[in-house]
C-alpha cells in the first residue's frame, strides 16, 4: 500500500490513508482500506455537495454479515504527504476532527470469484443528506449572503457544521423561499446575488473537501474584486524522465507534470453562444407596477472588461483578452460579433413594491430599470464560463487543490518557427480549477480535474478590416418552370 510512512513522501502520487472505517447502523464499526479496490471523491463549482464511491472487494461476506442497505457512515482523513496545511491540505472525513460521509446506495453487486463478492459504496456529505430531508418555507430579508449562511447553519435546514467561506454581496433583497430544498433556496438567492467589490452579477455555491463555498466568479479569478489571484499550482505537459540530471527537484517535477491532457472545449462554440446571447442580447423587462416596458442590450465587446477573467491583469490599459475575436468584422455587413442584440431576446417580468415596502425591482433589490442590465450581464457571464475554453488534466493526487482554485497550464506550442518553447497564445495561461476527481488505489493517488478559462493568455490581433463582398445575387428559380422548360416528363402521371 502506498505511503506506509506518515508524514514522509516517497514518489508523486504517493499519499496518507491510513485507515478507511465503515460505521454500520448497529453502532459497530470496522476497517475496511484492506478491502479497498478504489476510492473516489467528485467535488465540482456546479454541484452543491461531495459525492463520492468505494469499490470493494468482499471476500468476509461483510454485506450480509454487516446488513449493509445504505444508511452506513465512512470516515478517513486522505492527505498529501508534506502538505504545508494539515488541516486544509488534507480530505478529513474523520469522526474526530473531520466530517464523514454518508452512504446512500449500494450497486453492482457481483461475484468476482468464489468467495468474493465486489459491490461499489455510494456516499454524500451530511448536507447532501440533509438537504433531502429539509424544506425551507420562510421569508428572508437584508443582505443575500447572511441569507444563505441562515439556511445552512439553521438547525431546522442544513445544520452544516463546515467552515463557511462566502464573499460579501453588494445588495439588499426580500427572498420569500416557498417550500423549496434547501439547495435550490439558495440556488435562486445565487443567480440574484451581486458581489461587493466587482461588477460580476451571480454567485456559484459549491461545496468543496475544505468546506461549503458562496462566491462569484470574479472572485475566483481575483482578489477583492481587484488584484489579481495567486495561482495553486503550475502544470506542464513534458516527459517525466527519471534520469534527467538537470532536474534538480524531482518531486516537484513531477507534482506539475501532466500525465494527460485534453480540451474537452478548445474555443468557444460560436453558434450555441451566439443562441444563449453571450455576445449580443436584448431582455425586455416589463413592469406590471406601472405597465411600461424597457429594453436592455448587452454588448460583448464593451461590456467584457467590465468583469474579471482567468486571464486578467491589474492594469486597466491593458490589452483586453478576449475568448473570441470581438473586434473583428464578421459579415459583409460589417458588424462585430457583439453588434447582433436579436441573437437572443428574453422577455422579464419585474415589478415594484413586490413585497410592500420596497420600490426595488423583483430580481436583484436595485433599481427596477437593473433587472434587465443584470440578467442580460448574468447571462453572457455564466455562457462564458459554461461553454468555455474547457482543458480536461490527469495530474499527480494533491489534496490541497479545490474546485475554485486558480492553476497555470504551461502548453508549449507546437510550431517550428517556436524553437525556444513559447506558450500557445491562446489556450496556456490560468485556469480555474471546475471539477477535481480524485481517484485513490493500492498503488497511486491522482486528480482527473477539469479547468475552464473564460478568456485568452494574450489576446487576439485587432482586426477591423471590411471582409470582401460576396458575389452577385444569384436569383430565383422556380422548381416547376425549370422542369417544363428542360422537357422532363411527369413519369407518375397516366
Amino acid at each position: 500500500m502506498a505511503n506506509k510512512v506518515e508524514g514522509h513522501i516517497e514518489f508523486a502520487g504517493d499519499y496518507e490513508l491510513n485507515h478507511v472505517f465503515l460505521h454500520t447502523h448497529l453502532k459497530e464499526v470496522f476497517d475496511i482500506k484492506g478491502m479497498m479496490v478504489e476510492l473516489n471523491i467528485f467535488e465540482s463549482i456546479f454541484k452543491n455537495a461531495l459525492t463520492g464511491s468505494i469499490v470493494i472487494a468482499d471476500a468476509q461476506n461483510l454485506i450480509a454479515k454487516l446488513e449493509l442497505n445504505g444508511t452506513e457512515r465512512i470516515s478517513f482523513r486522505l492527505a498529501t504527504p508534506g502538505a504545508l496545511d494539515t488541516q486544509r491540505g488534507s480530505i478529513d472525513a474523520s469522526i474526530e476532527t473531520g466530517h464523514p460521509f454518508y452512504v446512500y446506495k449500494i450497486t453492482d453487486r457481483k461475484q468476482i470469484a468464489p468467495g468474493t463478492t465486489l459491490y461499489t459504496l455510494h456516499f454524500g456529505s451530511r448536507e447532501f443528506i440533509r438537504n433531502l430531508r429539509t424544506k425551507v418555507s420562510q421569508t428572508y430579508r437584508g443582505n443575500v449572503a447572511y441569507q444563505v449562511i441562515k439556511i445552512l447553519m439553521d438547525e431546522n435546514y442544513l445544520d452544516s457544521k463546515k467552515e463557511i467561506s462566502y464573499e460579501p454581496t453588494g445588495n439588499i433583497n426580500d427572498v420569500v423561499i416557498p417550500n423549496m430544498r434547501p439547495f435550490d433556496a439558495i440556488n435562486m438567492i445565487a443567480k440574484r446575488s451581486l458581489p461587493e467589490k466587482s461588477r460580476g452579477v451571480g454567485y456559484y455555491f459549491y461545496e468543496t473537501t475544505k468546506g461549503i463555498y458562496f462566491r462569484s466568479w470574479d472572485n475566483m479569478v481575483s482578489v477583492r474584486g481587484s488584484q489579481t489571484r495567486p495561482t495553486k499550482q503550475i502544470f506542464r505537459y513534458m516527459p517525466m524522465n527519471v534520469n534527467d540530471d538537470t532536474i534538480k527537484d524531482k518531486m516537484n517535477h513531477d507534482y506539475q507534470s501532466v500525465e494527460s491532457y485534453r480540451f474537452v472545449n478548445n474555443f468557444h462554440d460560436i453558434a450555441a453562444n451566439t443562441a444563449l446571447g453571450t455576445y449580443a442580447h436584448t431582455a425586455i423587462t416589463y413592469n406590471f407596477y406601472d405597465k411600461s416596458y424597457t429594453p436592455s442590450v448587452y454588448n460583448y465587446e464593451l461590456e467584457y472588461g467590465m468583469t474579471k477573467h482567468t486571464d486578467h491583469t491589474a492594469d486597466r490599459f491593458a490589452k483586453e483578452k478576449y475568448a473570441v475575436a470581438a473586434e473583428s468584422i464578421v459579415d459583409t455587413d460589417d458588424k462585430k460579433i457583439s453588434e447582433y442584440p436579436e441573437s437572443r431576446v428574453s422577455l422579464l417580468p419585474t415589478t415594484q413594491f413586490l413585497h410592500g415596502d420596497s420600490d426595488t425591482g423583483a430580481g436583484y433589490g436595485l433599481d427596477v430599470k437593473q433587472d434587465g442590465v443584470k440578467f442580460v450581464q448574468g447571462v453572457s457571464q455564466k455562457a462564458q464560463i459554461m461553454n468555455g475554453t474547457t482543458l480536461h488534466m490527469v495530474i499527480k493526487g494533491q489534496s490541497y487543490l479545490q474546485p475554485g482554485d486558480i492553476i497555470e497550464f504551461e502548453l508549449i506550442s507546437v510550431d517550428e518557427k517556436n524553437p525556444d518553447g513559447e506558450p500557445d497564445p491562446q489556450y496556456s495561461g490560468r485556469y480555474v480549477i471546475t471539477k477535481i476527481r480524485h481517484q485513490v488505489n493500492d498503488v497511486k493517488y491522482t486528480n482527473a480535474i477539469e479547468c475552464v478559462k473564460d478568456s485568452t493568455k494574450t489576446g487576439f490581433s485587432t482586426g477591423f478590416k471590411k471582409l470582401e463582398k460576396i458575389n452577385s445575387f444569384s436569383g430565383i428559380r422556380n422548381i416547376y418552370t425549370a422542369e417544363n422548360a428542360a422537357g422532363e416528363t411527369n413519369y407518375g402521371s397516366s
